[in-house]
């Protein structure tokens, strides 16, 4: 009997916490489940119906595309039973921003983040044949797309992204004929908009991004992320294999600048990954007019792993000792923006005309919290401790390159300078230099510089 009193005094003890600290949720935010209690049923604004999310804890209001949401009225709004809110039926909210909407029953509440969107009716990407990216002008709203000379303009399918939800004609994936300007209309609810699109031919490339795929559908989202972007934003560019250079279906009489951004999940490091990587660049067809493109004054630019190929080139020792990389799928969410030193080079042209952080003016920041990337680098470390380059003298006598980005123990980004025998590179090797990179917060404060340090390096290289 004395063992049973000594349990139930122990259960008592252990009962006694428990019973606080279900009573300590007493008006705090019960994100466990609350049995229905303190939830939002059904919420209108005007006469429009809100879509809820219990698990999110979001409202979205669909208002039509010209709707004007600086006083809206709450119409509807059905509670869990028992529940109060602090907006009532009738209240006029102002719906230019979020409003939260607190729902209590008795000791637990929740919030609701109410937002209003509007219908909206854009295409948002444009290609044909899954090669040719169109140029959008969403305020002309007109749709330009360049193909090489030659091209059967009569028989062209379209790939089309547009607004969820929104329907297209004529209907993505079906054959046109471009002969003429033809017109795409898109329609979402209360929105309808149509594009012109427009096909033209064109000459030779002058920025020619080279790949280890016969197209561009056929690379990694990551590679695929950056060549799209060049295709829509800069004039005179176009998308071939390192097989198409050795079998002579590429023109390099016009072109100035040759971009590779390579990408390889988990990382590459060192020359002998490099050649089992890229058998296509390996092939001395390929390798032979690379060289003498190069010999011939014609430039590059290497991004990420790339920045092996100046070995391949004629350079020095050009393998960076220091690389690593996650992979797309396990790509990691920052928790602040990213950035790289610049420290005496800030006057270079690829560190122009970026959005820079007032207290940071010798960093270069890339992206923004809550963005998702693999941090693939391809750097060299700098100091005795490491071995190999002891310091950025050592690194020039041994490469023949230039640093112009990183901090104190590492390299980044460097450039072979253009001479009588042989035009320029620039090679980036910096993690933060990262094309498919997504945040769910929506932030673009930083991440567009990757971008205009792009189009700098072009522009510095067409020179």
């Amino acid at each position: 009997m004395k063992a049973k009193y000594i349990i139930k005094a122990y259960l008592s003890l252990f009962l006694i916490p428990c019973s606080l600290f279900l009573s300590s949720c007493n008006k705090w935010d019960n994100s466990f489940a609350v049995n229905g209690d303190c939830k939002i049923e059904s919420l209108m604004l005007d006469t429009y119906t809100g879509v809820v999310d219990h698990a999110a804890r979001t409202v979205v209001v669909g208002v039509p595309e010209s709707h004007d949401d600086q006083l809206m009225t709450i119409t509807q709004l059905e509670l869990s039973a028992g529940a109060t809110a602090n907006h009532h039926v009738g209240d006029q909210v102002n719906m230019t921003t979020p409003i939260a909407i607190r729902v209590e029953n008795g000791n637990v509440f929740q919030d609701y983040k109410v937002s209003v969107k509007h219908d909206e009716a854009r295409i948002l990407s444009f290609a044909l044949n899954d090669t040719y990216v169109g140029i959008i002008d969403q305020v002309a709203k007109t749709i330009s797309v360049s193909v090489p000379i030659g091209t059967d303009i009569k028989n062209l399918v379209p790939t089309v992204k547009t607004t969820e939800g929104a329907t297209l004609t004529p209907r993505s994936g079906v054959p046109c004929d471009f002969t003429n300007p033809v017109e795409f209309t898109v329609t979402y609810n209360t929105a309808s908009t149509t594009y012109t699109v427009t096909v033209k031919e064109k000459g030779n490339p002058v920025v020619l991004y080279l790949g280890l795929a016969e197209t561009v559908a056929q690379l990694n989202p990551e590679e695929q992320e950056a060549v799209n972007w060049m295709l829509a934003n800069v004039e005179n560019s176009d998308y071939a294999s390192f097989s198409d250079l050795a079998a002579n279906r590429v023109v390099l009489t016009d072109c100035k600048v040759i971009w590779w951004h390579f990408h390889v999940d988990g990382g590459l490091e060192g020359k002998e990954r490099f050649v089992q990587a890229t058998p296509e660049v390996m092939d001395p067809l390929a390798l032979d007019k690379l060289k003498s493109y190069y010999q011939a004054g014609g430039s590059f630019l290497l991004t990420r792993y790339a920045v092996n190929l100046p070995f391949f080139l004629g350079e020095a020792e050009c393998f960076p000792n220091n690389a690593w990389g996650g992979k797309e799928a396990e790509a990691e969410r920052v928790g602040g923006p990213w950035e790289f030193a610049i420290t005496g080079h800030t006057d270079h042209a690829l560190w122009q005309n970026l959005t820079m952080n007032p207290s940071a003016l010798d960093h270069v920041y890339t992206c923004d919290e809550g963005y998702k990337i693999t941090n693939s680098t391809a750097q060299y470390h700098i100091g005795t401790d490491w071995g190999g380059y002891d310091d950025r003298e050592v690194f020039h006598q041994k490469t023949g390159a230039y640093d112009i980005a990183g901090g104190n123990d590492a390299v980044v980004a460097w450039e072979f300078k253009r001479t009588a025998d042989h035009g320029a590179i620039i090679c980036i090797g910096s993690g933060c230099y990262d094309w498919y990179t997504t945040s769910d917060e929506g932030k673009d404060y930083y991440h567009h510089n990757v971008a205009k340090i792009t189009e700098n390096a072009f522009n510095y290289l067409k020179q």
